[in-house]
């Protein structure tokens, strides 16, 4: 599955879904973003269970702005509508990897239970 454009008009159907969606907030200006576009491609051949999307800041400010993205490219990792990862910079190819290995094994009843606990 190659990867997903997420605008304002998809973005919350795709990432409220059951399951792990990865997001590369990226801008065509953005030389760390040009590098780190071919890895993420690859990662998304690899992982066909995986949405993979991208949130182009220049196009899609209203959603840069939700999601307070000042540094880009920045990851997010949501999985089941939660999010359970952001972080501003390109990853080399095995720390993709490894992010996406530690998603996919969360146990979201227990992030949900933790997210819950702190809320109060």
């Amino acid at each position: 599955m190659a990867t997903v454009e997420l605008t304002t008009a998809n973005f919350d159907e795709v990432t409220e879904k059951p399951g792990t969606v990865l997001v590369d907030f990226w801008a065509d200006w953005c030389g760390p973003c040009k590098r780190f576009g071919p890895v993420y491609e690859r990662s998304s051949e690899k992982h066909q269970d995986i949405v993979f999307g991208k949130v182009d800041t220049e196009a899609q400010q209203e959603i840069a702005a939700k999601f307070d993205i000042r540094s880009i490219p920045t990851i997010m990792a949501i999985r089941d509508g939660v999010i359970v990862f952001a972080q501003p910079g390109a990853l080399p190819e095995s720390a993709l990897e490894s992010l996406i290995e530690q998603v996919q094994a969360l146990d979201m009843d227990d992030v949900r239970r933790q997210l819950a606990e702190h809320s109060h």
